[in-house]
């Protein structure tokens, strides 16, 4: 099961109270204060784990607690610090902060998300809920005119709230297209990344992220998302849920099926898929952008690929056929300028 947002009810522990303790021993009867502190709480700590790549942990188990901390002891004893809790979520997860407030005009409590943190290092960690202070023991009171104190504090709260996990891959390029325009199989070509493929639309449910190797020590990552409809950016057909994947990447790749194998036009899914892009967000729609005009080794194809050149004149055009190859080692080359880095083996 493919999980990529949900809500979390994280607390931090509390501190534990001070000590009013008094020393009492065989030679001493009334010793004086001798009350210890209490020990911290325990923090909630998030770690981005390269080894997760789904929220579904927390499907069952969206409790993120932490230890609260000991009472202080006798002799001045600090009571035991509360253990911290370290929860796993893949890289690429950001975090919001929910809270609710009243709509004046609809009198309906609306729910507000306060992004705090963005986990895109591998093995990054942040302190979600701080755990709270110690109270301080007796001790602390004592002074030449009050000897004998009772007076203790309690420990403090830990952080607590409600919490929005959303996760958004983290890809140089991101393959976006309508169904069945051959997304996965290119993905399949280009990387070692081995999604389901098939002949009919939506074979692809959830996003996947391929590793390409160019060579000499350098790679790229590409995101290969579920297929676009018209509406996408209104939610129609999950388009939020697929949108959000590719928020990070750094060029989109828009996927056509030139031939027009189901009867579409290859124009005009492609000024689809641009305007569901630009209406869910106008900073994504500004990344740079190519067409891949996939299923060139079909007939139809050519006259269409002659269409596509004339309508986008000012952008890039890479034919390829992801069955049979063709054109593939060209975008191989191009995407390694584009978005090639070096890396230690």
């Amino acid at each position: 099961m493919f999980v990529d947002q949900i809500k979390v009810h994280a607390r931090a522990g509390k501190g534990g109270d001070g000590s009013a303790h008094f020393h009492r021993g065989k030679f001493r009867p009334k010793g004086g204060p001798d009350g210890g502190d209490g020990g911290a709480g325990g923090d909630v700590i998030l770690l981005a784990d390269p080894s997760t790549d789904s929220l579904r942990n927390y499907v069952f188990n969206n409790r993120l607690f932490a230890e609260d901390g000991a009472k202080g002891g006798a002799t001045m004893c600090t009571g035991r610090s509360g253990r911290h809790m370290t929860f796993k979520v893949p890289p690429g997860t950001l975090v919001s902060l929910v809270t609710e407030e009243i709509d004046e005009e609809t009198g309906e409590v609306v729910q507000k998300f306060e992004p705090v943190a963005d986990l895109t290092e591998t093995n990054g960690t942040y302190v979600l809920c701080k755990g709270g202070k110690g109270g301080k023991g007796n001790v602390h009171f004592k002074t030449s005119t009050h000897q004998a104190p009772r007076e203790f504090t309690p420990g403090t709260p830990g952080g607590e709230g409600i919490f929005h996990f959303e996760l958004r891959s983290i890809a140089d390029a991101g393959f976006v297209g309508a169904p069945n325009a051959g997304k996965s199989t290119l993905l399949s070509k280009l990387s070692a990344a081995k999604p389901k493929i098939a002949n009919y639309p939506f074979t692809t449910l959830q996003p996947m992220v391929g590793v390409v190797e160019f060579g000499e020590n350098r790679r790229g990552t590409l995101a290969d998302i579920p297929g676009l409809i018209e509406g996408a950016h209104d939610n129609i057909g999950l388009g939020h849920d697929f949108l959000r994947h590719i928020m990070r990447c750094r060029i989109l790749l828009f996927v056509v099926d030139t031939a027009g194998t189901e009867g579409r036009d290859p124009v005009a899914d492609l000024e689809t898929v641009r305007t569901e892009v630009t209406l869910y967000s106008k900073e994504l729609a500004k990344r740079p952008w190519c067409i891949i005009a996939n299923k060139i080794d079909l007939p139809e194809a050519a006259e269409n690929l002659v269409h596509f050149k004339e309508r986008f004149k000012r952008i890039k055009v890479h034919p390829v056929s992801a069955e049979t190859g063709e054109g593939l080692d060209k975008l191989r080359k191009w995407l390694d300028e584009k978005i090639g880095q070096k890396f230690e083996r």
